[in-house]
């Protein structure tokens, strides 16, 4: 086997090589190996300097996530870093790639970092669940300050080369990282000094207004964490900076590092980790590889908030893109729109002039759909309604390319009837977006009962390009995400019914480590989209099943949201209020289903809606609709702000037990007839005392 690092040498100065692809990933045998090789060049009394680089794509892109489940580890990084940062000689990081969490803590303990224009550094380890366990939280605040520290560690974010160098985390920026680390390594010997970030104060947190500074930051972090335990630790940590010797410090953070490590949300969060990359797995086909089609120039017809937010996706990821709408007025109108987020994203400082000049030279706007004649790829976001999304479809079939994808962006509607009038229907799919698209990970793939591998391949492929996280799903009403929403809202309604009000739902869900609770989703989202799609699916309700007309009324008295100002909230001024109106139509329900109101508890909240969520997606894996059980939890988690930190609702599930689960739903359907009876999947898998981990495969 070829070894994980080598040592070449060069005169007096070695190049430590870590060569363990994909990602150069910091396992144990090659942690034990870089502690061997730097030990070497230590000990070696004719190098008096080394550089430490990587074959391949990348730097060190982080630990090896599969073995955070085994016990502690013989070297730990953190000693590597100390036997670096201890060196008599210098040793300077050669940065190309991404280096990130364990990658880059070793990078920091090096007396020196040289970095690519076009690499990213970063410690992420937040995302799992975890805080840097290898001085990240220690030398990160004495090199570019304790805020930024709090900032780049609790948001676990990739930081770009000239914010790197800005920040004061990197030396140099260089197109040959190697050769002018060496020239850096070279010129720290010959002038003596051994520059260690231990050695450093924490700058500007003198004075007691920068302290109430970061102590407020601190405490942001803690309420936006929402109940997620690493970034509320991780703030602590990089407080640690500020008052404590780096010794006791680092051996703090080493040791609340392995305490998260072995918990459950940082499991959660692993899981979520393994499941993202699994959902974009296409279904098997006699173990062939499907290639997908190249995608450069995209078209997408209609220019309202969901047109202008794919079309500033796909400007944003350097794909060219006509968007098309009915009149130059409508074609401006959307051009504004985009040029007003893009410009936002400039005022905050997240896009240059120059980028966003050159994402709008990407964006074209057409009157005519015959300007889309020459795209590899056009998006369908007209309004949600059939008869109008299959003339579109009808039309562009006799426009574009035979080997063009035509893909809808409906929520809801049947992609095989818009696929019926399209010549050569198998490259027709389903590209539901979320809103706001350009901001959204989530992107449901949905297959089309004709749609062939290579077009599916295509949407997962531009998924990746788009920075999106792609979820392969069936044709049914509303897919995987909005068909569950449907149920476990009824359950929401059903609890106004019988005691509760939209607020106290909402605070339940949010007290849980919802972003939103679902009513104040709704208003965000508009009331007049499930108001139509309740009207449109009503002669196919079984009359037998409980419906709560709230929302529907509502609807009646012009009450759509946000944007007319009232929904099941008042909304003025950037605040909701709770509504006497609403609260009188609430109570007027109770009444009316002849039901004695009473007070219902957060923790009955969350059990039955849960519950709701279980007992339909396992409906939905048994027809097939979902690939496997963690694909439902990564579109509840990217999709509709379920915690993260918990797995999404079937890994929840298999934590709180399947038999208990199914208690729980044989209970709601005691309660609430027909339509809520256990899903015989889920009957299934308690009598073979399996988990729904058992089928993420």
């Amino acid at each position: 086997m070829k070894p994980l690092v080598t040592i070449e040498r060069h005169g007096d100065a070695a190049v430590i090589v870590i060569d363990n692809p994909p990602v150069n990933a910091l396992s144990d045998p090659l942690r034990r190996a870089l502690l061997a090789a730097v030990q070497e060049v230590v000990a070696d009394p004719v190098l008096r300097a080394a550089v430490i680089a990587c074959a391949g794509r990348t730097f060190i892109a982080g630990a090896d996530i599969r073995e955070f489940d085994s016990p502690p580890p013989e070297v730990f990084t953190g000693t590597i870093n100390a036997a670096i940062e201890a060196s008599p000689k210098p040793f300077v990081a050669a940065i190309h790639g991404t280096a990130l969490g364990g990658g880059f803590e070793l990078a920091l303990a090096c007396h020196a970092r040289i970095m690519a224009p076009d690499a990213y550094v970063g410690l992420p380890e937040t995302r799992v669940g975890l805080i840097p366990g290898a001085g990240g939280t220690q030398r990160t605040p004495r090199l570019a300050g304790a805020g930024v520290a709090l900032d780049l560690i609790t948001s676990g974010r990739h930081v770009p080369a000239d914010e790197a160098l800005r920040l004061g985390l990197v030396d140099e920026i260089a197109t040959d990282v190697r050769r002018v680390a060496m020239e850096r390594a070279r010129a720290l010997v010959a002038s003596g000094q051994l520059p260690r970030a231990r050695d450093r104060a924490v700058p500007d947190i003198t004075s007691s207004e920068a302290r109430a500074a970061f102590a407020a930051a601190a405490t942001a972090v803690c309420k936006r964490s929402r109940g997620a335990t690493a970034p509320v630790r991780a703030a602590e940590a990089v407080g640690w900076a500020l008052d404590l010797p780096i010794d006791v410090a680092l051996e703090r953070e080493r040791v609340t590092s392995l305490e998260l490590r072995t918990g459950p949300q940082s499991r959660a969060l692993r899981y979520l980790f393994h499941a993202e990359r699994q959902a974009a797995r296409l279904p098997a086909r006699d173990g062939q590889d499907v290639r997908s089609w190249p995608v450069q120039r995209c078209g997408v017809v209609g220019g309202g908030a969901m047109g202008t937010g794919i079309a500033i996706c796909f400007a944003d990821a350097g794909l060219d893109v006509t968007l098309v709408e009915v009149s130059a007025e409508a074609a401006r109108a959307a051009e504004s729109r985009i040029s007003l987020t893009y410009e936002r994203q400039t005022k905050g400082g997240r896009l240059s002039e120059e980028a966003l000049e050159a994402r709008m030279d990407r964006i074209h706007f057409a009157t005519g759909l015959d300007a889309l004649a020459d795209a590899a790829l056009v998006v369908e976001a007209v309004v949600e309604d059939l008869p109008t999304k299959i003339e579109v479809f009808r039309r562009l079939s006799a426009i574009v390319r035979r080997d063009c994808v035509l893909a809808s962006n409906t929520s809801y509607l049947d992609i095989n009837v818009l696929a019926g009038v399209v010549d050569a229907p198998e490259r027709v799919l389903g590209l539901h977006f979320f809103n706001p698209a350009h901001v959204m990970k989530l992107l449901e793939i949905v297959r089309g009962g004709r749609t062939v591998p290579e077009a599916l391949a295509t949407g997962v492929a531009l998924a990746r390009r788009l920075g999106k996280v792609p979820v392969i799903a069936g044709v049914c009403e509303g897919f995987i995400g909005n068909r569950l929403l449907a149920r476990w809202r009824q359950q929401c309604d059903y609890l106004l019914e019988e005691g509760a009000y939209p607020q106290d739902v909402d605070a339940a869900l949010e007290a849980h480590g919802f972003a939103m609770g679902p009513y104040a989703v709704a208003d965000l989202a508009g009331l007049d989209i499930g108001w139509a799609t309740r009207k449109r699916l009503a002669p196919k309700r079984d009359p037998r099943a409980r419906c709560v007309p709230i929302a529907d009324w509502i609807c009646e008295l012009g009450r759509f949201g946000q944007k007319t100002g009232a929904g099941f909230y008042l909304h003025a001024n950037g605040r909701r209020e709770i509504d006497p109106v609403v609260t009188g139509l609430v109570e007027r329900a109770s009444a009316e289903r002849g039901l004695t109101r009473h007070p219902v508890a957060a923790d009955e909240i969350i059990s039955r809606v849960h519950a709701a969520m279980v007992n339909e997606a396992a409906r939905i894996l048994a027809e097939g609709i979902a690939q496997r059980p963690s694909d439902i939890d990564v579109v509840l988690v990217h999709g509709y702000g379920y915690p993260a930190w918990r797995g999404g609702p079937m890994h929840e599930a298999d934590g709180i037990g399947l038999p208990e689960m199914l208690r729980r739903i044989e209970s709601m359907h005691d309660r609430d007839g027909i339509g809520w009876e256990p899903a015989p999947l889920l009957r299934e898998m308690v009598a073979a005392g399996k988990r729904f981990a058992d089928l993420n495969v």
